[in-house]
């Protein structure tokens, strides 16, 4: 490995939960610098998500897209993040301008690498410019030495294996051996020729004696990291875990840590169950309440769908052995895992793996397809993970394609074989030509929305029609917004859900506002009113957690006891004291819940304002395909016409059309009235204009009123 640039440096020390810097390197010119951040850049903008915002909102620009020089990559983590005492600690954010999206997108990740990030001396890393050759950094806080260097080549292998990659990159950078002082980020094949590739974190779990990984899976950002040239970035740090953000009062943090452990221990088992089965005890949960992704979410149940259950992954697959947490301390410990599991397909066939996952996201990303394979959800997982591919756009855009085959507007002779709901041969070979760039696989790499243009136009031309008219079409099923593909819910009986993902600042993405559950399956929002405030509070205390550097699930699936004597209790309030708790030990702070939640909406008006600046941020960009409001076709009212008919006898007074088809075209008039209401009320709570557009008070409000605001804001009518 060829040295390109090399500095010393002296490691900075974590105090209160931070180091006040940022480590600033640009690949063009291969320059590495560290920034001193002043005393109220914390204060105003809390680190993770806001750190990445901030940056973004500074330092790029209108036409910067996501293969700019200008364009940043951003991996921040928080104060909170880095303490075994609490539970997930081990989250950090990768924020950028997304290759699908065209503005700004983050992505929470767990591994080790957000830690060793802080132990080394950084609240965030911050990469602009473009390298003329694969490069990796190395940053070695023990040696005090930071590195930029050719990329190493590890035979033909690493064409096609990013995780592969990552490990000889661990073992060359610790002489050979492996060692959970070391992390990584890489990203593969699959980066290069998709616009929805991802960033794969690397640790070693000295309980297994392998490396495991996480990603960063949403929006894009490994297809930005190659982009840049970038193939991986190494970090070293020997300082220890315990105590390592020297929390201001550490009896606090302890105490809040030790009560939130208690709540997860008393509690999950009981609950979501999220300890043994991990995320794939949401299928069955989904599939009973009509919620669960399938044929690109025409339908939310089927018999088959037991197949893909919680039970059927831990019976046959899951390692019983030790628990799976992705961080030291996490009693939740949901991250699971599969062991010496043997390939049946792909360029890999009969090679043994170890598998991490499979998430509920990526078996509903498999179920989209209308596959109910549990052997084929492992696959699909392995290679995308080897391949740096999102589990998620992948399958949405998959079923997309499907399902345009199932109307016409796709033929065999298109795609160069037979794509149907259920083909595993189809959907894998799809997959494998996405990850290599051939094929079919170039327009499928695109995403959704490319997509639907492509489609438009050759259908079009072949009908003799015009493309307008097949986009219109194509709009209604294309599960899509702000460019961004769904995640694995099925929104049209959850009107909060929808309003969920439309207001996504990202795109839609549960992590911003998953609602489905107390809305849909626990019906604790009752009233438009509920689901408005709902669909202001929940973003907010969710955008902290991803500034802070935590994993949410163990506040939000696992529900405290005391909740339940509390005014609303889906809101965990007693949970979310320990996390005031340990927020004010931490950092010496003495905030109160509004506090936090004014933080975040600080953030969350900058990322408004890019969204603004970047044409993703006014009301028709909060537009969701019908699929996610009501029945698109009468097939799709007719699985669920007593549902249907009873919600709109309640809303009509009891009174009913005749016909199929005028009982169809009502429930998507008033489904669709129903959604622009609930948007209104929002908007307005939130002190946006109609157009969703930010008024000059709100953003002045918040401190955020800078020459760029300003020209935004006159741009849009905010005088």
């Amino acid at each position: 490995m060829k040295t390109i640039t090399q500095i010393k440096y002296e490691p900075a020390k974590v105090v209160g939960g931070y180091t006040d810097r940022i480590l600033r390197i640009n690949l063009s010119t291969s320059e590495i610098s560290v920034q001193e951040l002043p005393p109220d850049f914390k204060t105003k903008y809390i680190g993770g998500r806001g750190y990445a915002i901030k940056l973004i909102w500074d330092e790029t620009k209108k036409k910067t897209r996501y293969n700019s020089p200008d364009n940043l990559l951003v991996m921040a983590n928080g104060p909170l993040g880095n303490d075994p005492g609490f539970p997930g600690t081990g989250k950090f954010i990768v924020g950028t301008i997304s290759p699908l999206t065209d503005t700004f997108v983050d992505s929470n990740v767990g591994g080790h690498f957000g830690p060793l990030m802080k132990l080394a001396g950084f609240d965030a890393l911050a990469i602009s410019g473009i390298s003329g050759k694969d490069v990796v950094i190395t940053i070695d806080a023990d040696a005090n030495i930071i590195t930029i260097t050719d990329a190493p080549l590890y035979g033909e292998k690493i064409d096609i294996g990013a995780l592969f990659y990552g490990e000889r990159l661990l073992l060359n950078a610790n002489n050979g051996t492996f060692s959970d002082n070391l992390a990584a980020v890489v990203s593969g094949q699959g980066a290069l020729h998709a616009r929805f590739g991802v960033i794969n974190s690397l640790f070693f779990d000295r309980r297994r004696n392998r490396i495991r990984s996480k990603q960063a899976g949403r929006g894009g950002t490994g297809t930005v990291m190659r982009a840049k040239n970038l193939r991986g970035i190494v970090i070293k740090s020997s300082l220890p875990k315990a105590n390592g953000n020297n929390a201001v009062n550490k009896e606090m943090a302890k105490q809040a840590g030790a009560k939130l452990k208690e709540v997860i221990s008393k509690c999950d088992s009981a609950q979501l169950n999220l300890g043994a089965w991990g995320t794939t005890g949401l299928s069955e949960y989904m599939d009973k309440f009509h919620l669960f992704p399938i044929n690109n979410y025409q339908i939310g149940q089927s018999p088959e769908s037991s197949k893909l259950f919680a039970r059927v992954f831990l019976d046959k697959y899951f390692s019983k052995k030790m628990p799976d947490g992705c961080y030291y301390g996490c009693n939740l410990a949901c991250a699971k895992s599969v062991e010496n599991f043997v390939l049946t397909t792909g360029p890999d066939a009969g090679l043994k793996v170890n598998i991490d996952g499979p998430e509920y996201e990526t078996v509903g990303a498999v179920s989209n397809m209308g596959i109910f394979d549990p052997q084929f959800v492992l696959e699909y997982n392995w290679y995308c993970d080897e391949y740096s591919l999102d589990t998620i756009s992948t399958g949405v855009t998959i079923g997309f394609f499907m399902e345009c085959v199932q109307h016409g507007y796709l033929t065999a002779d298109d795609i160069g074989y037979e794509l149907n709901f259920g083909n595993i041969a189809g959907a894998n070979r799809l997959f494998q030509e996405i990850a290599a760039g051939r094929g079919f696989g170039k327009i499928a790499g695109q995403g959704v929305a490319r997509s639907k243009k492509w489609i438009a136009k050759r259908f079009a031309a072949r009908k003799a029609v015009s493309p307008e008219t097949v986009m219109a079409e194509l709009d209604k099923f294309g599960m899509e917004a702000k460019g961004l593909e769904f995640s694995m819910y099925i929104t049209r009986e959850s009107l909060a859900q929808q309003a969920g993902y439309a207001l996504a600042l990202k795109g839609p993405q549960h992590d911003e506002a998953w609602l489905i559950f107390i809305d849909q399956v626990h019906k604790e929002l009752p009233t438009i009113d509920n689901k408005a405030n709902a669909l202001i509070w929940f973003p907010l205390i969710r955008t902290w957690f991803n500034a802070a550097g935590l994993c949410k699930l163990p506040w939000i699936d696992v529900r405290n006891p005391e909740a339940a004597n509390t005014a609303e209790p889906f809101k965990n309030l007693p949970s979310v004291a320990y996390y005031l708790d340990y927020l004010n030990g931490t950092t010496g702070s003495n905030k109160v819940l509004q506090d936090i939640l004014d933080d975040s909406e600080r953030l969350q008006l900058l990322q408004k304002m890019i969204n603004l600046r970047q044409g993703k941020g006014t009301r028709e960009s909060d537009r969701i395909p019908l699929r996610a409001v009501a029945p698109v076709y009468t097939n799709e009212y007719l699985t669920r016409s007593e549902y249907y008919d009873s919600w709109l006898k309640n809303l009509e007074g009891g009174n009913l059309p005749d016909s199929t088809e005028q009982k169809h075209e009502l429930i998507v008039a008033r489904r669709l009235e129903a959604f622009r209401q609930l948007c209104d009320i929002v908007y307005k709570k939130k002190g946006y204009t109609s157009d969703a557009v930010p008024k000059r008070e709100t953003v002045k409000k918040f401190g955020l009123l800078d020459k760029q605001a300003d020209k935004l804001l006159v741009k849009y009518g905010e005088q």
